[in-house]
């Protein structure tokens, strides 16, 4: 019997969703009905279910955030109320959407297309190509001026790192640590700055306040518990990854 999870933070939204896949999909079986991201993760992790329908807009933690997290680890189908020219990134090989109101038409479609791609078996690693593929596909179009170097101010010293140089980024509420192979420094730039400012093919950003040059990752570990820690080429230090930041590293490419 295959088996979902739905997430969205209005109780009306999900209920309908779930009356109308009674109808759309009987043998589907809803083991969990969530309120917010957070809660979607977890419950995809501990259920592993076959298919989450996320909604894309909910507070703190988006849909998209929630398969980003959990790629690999089951379809997605996303649902959204704004159906905008952005929508179409959606449209691509394993995820799905569904524009609010959600009709039975639309929604016997999507369930047509989840059905042959589980009968196809396990797509995880063409779920994380497509979330990359999403990810490039929804960057604004047109970006403002690359960072190309950064300066740090300490006392009457002030330090110069080529952005070619930076190793990583590190954030806590008032300060960015800059360190590169053979120093460091502090700034007051913002990571949300530093993104906006950043190539994101040459930085991938891993928790909430760090920031990874790729280039400079040697290796990526998994431990027992599916957590992953970055090591570095040049750098003694390790960096955790966030669970929601995690869909980067599940290609089994990365794992060595």
């Amino acid at each position: 019997m295959p088996t979902a999870v739905i997430a969205d933070d209005e109780d009306l939204q999900r209920a309908e969703l779930k009356r109308l896949l009674a109808l759309a999909w009987p043998e589907l079986e809803i083991v969990a009905s969530c309120e917010d991201g957070a809660e979607a993760i977890a419950a995809i992790a501990d259920l592993r279910p076959d298919v989450a329908f996320l909604d894309i807009r909910m507070p703190d933690m988006s849909g998209l955030d929630v398969a980003r997290a959990s790629a690999g680890g089951c379809r997605i189908v996303f649902t959204t109320a704004y159906d905008s020219h952005a929508i179409e990134a959606f449209d691509l090989g394993a995820v799905d959407y569904l524009v609010k109101p959600v009709t039975q038409a639309r929604l016997e479609q999507a369930v047509a297309r989840l059905r042959a791609q589980l009968h196809a078996g396990p797509g995880g690693a063409e779920l994380v190509k497509t979330l990359i593929e999403l990810d490039r596909r929804l960057r604004p179009a047109a970006q403002q001026e690359r960072i190309r170097w950064i300066s740090s101010t300490m006392g009457n010293v002030i330090k110069i790192f080529p952005i070619d140089e930076v190793l990583f980024f590190e954030s806590d509420t008032r300060y960015t640590r800059v360190v590169s192979a053979t120093d460091e420094g502090l700034i007051r730039m913002p990571i949300r700055e530093l993104v906006a400012g950043l190539d994101p093919d040459q930085f991938w950003q891993i928790r909430r306040g760090t920031l990874v040059c790729v280039r400079a990752i040697a290796r990526v570990r998994r431990d027992e518990l599916g957590n992953f820690t970055v090591e570095l080429r040049d750098h003694a230090e390790q960096l955790k990854v966030g669970h929601t930041y995690a869909w980067r590293f599940r290609s089994e490419v990365l794992l060595r």
